[in-house]
């Protein structure tokens, strides 16, 4: 489905199924068909799944316009306001927590059922106060000269069949141009989430791979104590992109806190 925000542009999205909606936000330079493993399982237990493909990603639009995360959490209540949807449960794999976090900082969570961060510090780049920055290695002495080539395969296990040949097609169909998206990400980068997070009135789940190549899974116990409903959970034999990695062991933990916390 089209959607085209107040500063038209053309936004990507699907829409299934009813009851509970359970919104998904996905990474730097990822399809939205990355989540294929979890829209399966949440419509099977009767949830509404709406699954978006952010500006420059995937099937919507590449533009040079709003090149800034809040500008992306603009997008998303944009799209929740059109589609007359209350409460719902935001989650997010790395950028697309980041978005969920500029959502909460301009609209706080009154009217948000939780949120799920998918291996996302809530800052990347290290200093005195934190040390859990991108890659072990990212610093404001480093940043400028470093950040463009800082790269690996964000993965550790190998994706399951059916949502790698998905992503691989999506992938080709709609390449990701990473030199058009670098302000962006940069805006992204700068990024300081602690006092965010230390005021959602939500549930927040933090989940995390053991293997990230991205972030030191040690950040998630202290990202979740910050925030007055959080919780974590460190998934075993994966890296950053954990819902496709081991999609058993995160539709567990998944349900786990939708079914603790009555969603």
């Amino acid at each position: 489905m089209d959607f085209y925000t107040s500063d038209n542009v053309r936004l990507e999205y699907d829409d299934q199924g009813s009851g509970q909606a359970v919104i998904m936000l996905c990474g730097m330079g990822g399809n939205r068909v990355i989540w294929h493993d979890q829209v399966t399982a949440l419509l099977a237990a009767g949830y509404r799944v709406i699954n978006i493909d952010c500006r420059n990603q995937g099937a919507s639009e590449h533009t040079t316009k709003g090149l800034r995360i809040f500008r992306h959490a603009m997008d998303l209540r944009e799209i929740l306001e059109a589609l007359e949807i209350k409460r719902p449960v935001l989650l997010g794999n790395s950028m697309g927590a980041a978005t969920m976090f500029a959502y909460a900082s301009l609209f706080g969570t009154k009217d948000v059922a939780a949120l799920i961060d998918v291996d996302q510090s809530p800052k990347m780049i290290g200093d005195i106060s934190w040390p859990y920055n991108y890659m072990n290695y990212l610093t404001w002495e480093n940043f400028h000269e470093s950040f463009a080539h800082l790269a690996q395969s964000p993965t550790y296990k190998n994706l399951g069949d059916e949502t790698y040949r998905l992503n691989k097609e999506a992938r080709q169909k709609y390449p990701y141009d990473a030199q058009l998206n670098l302000p962006f990400v940069k805006d992204h980068a700068f990024q300081d989430w602690r006092d965010v997070i230390s005021e959602l009135t939500c549930p927040f789940l933090v989940v995390v791979g053991k293997q990230s190549p991205y972030f030191n899974y040690r950040f998630a116990p202290g990202v979740a104590a910050l925030a007055p409903h959080g919780d974590y959970k460190v998934i075993e034999e994966c890296g950053h992109i954990v819902m496709a990695e081991q999609p058993a062991a995160f539709n567990e933990v998944l349900f786990e806190f939708l079914h603790t916390n009555e969603l």
